[in-house]
């Protein structure tokens, strides 16, 4: 599956996108948790003190919000999804 990051994540990544394969059973939080294993930077950008993802972390799978899916953050992946991670975004 491929992971696009946008503006400040991808400073901590390193780049504009990583290819994951998606292992069965393999979750939006799973691939949360599997991100900040890999840039333990993330962890402080994305998740608070009880390991929950920050509201201002916008993740969209295949171009919806994952709040707005079926099974939320429980949401099962595969190799064919597309998942864009965006930090929170402001202006005027």
């Amino acid at each position: 599956m491929k992971v696009h990051f946008f503006a400040t994540y991808r400073q901590i990544i390193g780049g504009r996108e990583i290819e994951i394969p998606a292992a069965p059973g393999l979750t939006v939080r799973a691939l949360v948790d599997a991100l900040v294993a890999r840039y333990p930077d993330l962890r402080r950008e994305w998740l608070d003190e009880h390991g929950e993802l920050y509201s201002h972390v916008h993740l969209f799978v295949n171009g919806r919000q994952f709040d707005f899916l079926p099974d939320g953050i429980q949401t099962g992946l595969t190799d064919a999804d597309v998942v864009k991670i965006f930090p929170p975004v402001g202006g005027g």
